[in-house]
């Protein structure tokens, strides 16, 4: 009869209204939450068929839950490089395990990108899940659109130290030009100021001037190489040689004649000559570029570019202003840094950055259909579609921000008015069973 189906009624009201308090309630307490998605109950109408003409059943109401996952949060500034957000689409590939990762482990999706580096040097967010990435195999990267398997929970600590050869030595110096020119005292055959610079060396004829220069190997190991110059007779001219006490014999590395202009300024090209190595002259280096190999057959040999474009001849003391050398001994990690396209790179203190890995991004073609779990993480379901892995900025995938934070989507503001508005409703649904109540009650006294 229409009394019990007013009940009944008032019984959906409630069960429906105490569920929009439960999301609005998991908004409230998500408020701060990093990522956090917001949640709200539509209500449905239920109807039932008419037995009777003219008699009216209630069929009540029904809550419908509906989660916002595809909208998109305020990103906010934060301090740390490894603090991530999203903007646009896709989410970062997570699970709940580090080291000893399987195929069968489960993989999850977040966009809350509060990652840190742990103990054992994996990026994890505060819900304890580890971000996942491609590895960059001999400075490449190969992606799979479909294979969560190919990516790698990624880890910043578990990599070697890195050395940085020296290629490139950037000479500052002048060279004094004497008011008077006439070439040094003593011989010129090669090579003399090498045997002279060679530690207990005998013989050999005293440079002019010296520019010492310390150079790194393949190792990490720190070599002195020096620059011997001697006024030739020829105006304008000196004889140079480039000395080791680390390379086999005598420890001749180069030779040759370094020319300079009538302001002082060095020529790259004839009567300059290099034996030993090949003159180099481009927009971006000029000098010498030469073959070295060390006494230690352990040690890669390398080739160094000794830039001369800021030596200088002029009518001044001879001096070195500066000697700047590229390359770095061993060095350790120190920091991490992450791109827009979601390359992670290793910042060691021998100042090399070494890429680490690259974020996958993972979209659905209907977010909201996702399954919400703990940690502020969701599962593909049939409603969300299939993901597909893509790099960040690319295929539609959003661009990673970093020491950047995505804030949740709680409007606070909107939260207390649908609090208030529930609980009234609530209060209504219960009204209606009390009513039906007084209603039945007076139905049964009927017979009294």
């Amino acid at each position: 009869m229409s009394i019990n189906s007013a009940m009944r009624a008032g019984v959906s009201g409630l069960v429906a209204n105490s569920s929009a308090l439960a999301a609005i309630s998991d908004n409230i307490a998500n408020v701060n939450t990093v990522a956090y998605k917001r949640s709200q109950v539509n209500f449905a109408n239920m109807v039932t068929s008419q037995a009777v003409a003219g008699q009216y059943s209630a069929g009540g109401v029904q809550g419908v839950a509906r989660q916002y996952v595809s909208q998109q949060g305020t990103l906010q500034s934060a301090s740390s490089p490894t603090d991530l957000a999203i903007s646009g689409e896709g989410f970062f590939v997570v699970t709940d395990k580090g080291r000893g990762l399987t195929d069968a482990d489960a993989r999850m999706f977040t966009r809350a990108g509060s990652f840190s580096v742990d103990a054992d040097g994996y990026l994890k967010n505060d819900a304890g899940l580890y971000l996942q990435g491609w590895p960059f195999v001999n400075g490449q990267v190969s992606t799979n659109p479909s294979d969560l398997t190919t990516l790698q929970p990624i880890n910043v600590k578990d990599i070697s130290a890195t050395v940085l050869p020296t290629t490139e030595v950037l000479v500052n110096a002048n060279l004094q030009r004497p008011s008077t020119w006439s070439a040094s005292a003593g011989a010129y055959a090669t090579p003399n100021m090498s045997d002279y610079l060679t530690p207990g060396g005998a013989a050999g004829v005293a440079p002019d001037f010296t520019i010492p220069m310390s150079v790194t190997d393949s190792m990490g190991g720190s070599h002195s190489v020096n620059v011997a110059v001697r006024r030739s007779a020829t105006a304008n001219q000196w004889s140079y040689e480039i000395q080791s006490p680390d390379v086999a014999g005598s420890g001749m590395v180069a030779s040759g004649t370094l020319a300079f202009n009538t302001s002082g300024q060095p020529i790259f090209a004839a009567p300059t000559t290099v034996t030993g190595g090949t003159l180099v002259n481009s927009p971006t280096q000029q000098g010498l570029s030469i073959p070295v190999t060390w006494t230690d057959a352990g040690i890669a040999p390398q080739t160094i570019v000794v830039d001369f474009s800021k030596l200088s001849q002029l009518a001044d003391a001879s001096t070195v202003n500066s000697v700047n050398p590229d390359g770095a001994g061993v060095g350790s990690v120190i920091g991490v840094q992450v791109d827009e396209n979601g390359v992670v790179s290793a910042l060691f203190d021998n100042s090399d950055v070494r890429k680490v890995a690259q974020v996958a991004l993972a979209t659905f073609p209907n977010p909201d259909g996702l399954q919400a779990v703990s940690g502020n993480a969701f599962r593909p379901t049939l409603k969300s579609g299939e993901f597909a892995l893509k790099q960040p900025s690319s295929g539609g995938a959003g661009i990673i921000s970093p020491s950047t934070l995505e804030a949740s989507t709680v409007d606070l503001s909107a939260e207390f008015t649908g609090l208030i508005t529930t609980q009234r409703a609530y209060s209504a649904s219960s009204k209606i069973i009390t009513t039906a109540d007084q209603m039945l009650e007076e139905l049964i006294n009927i017979k009294r």
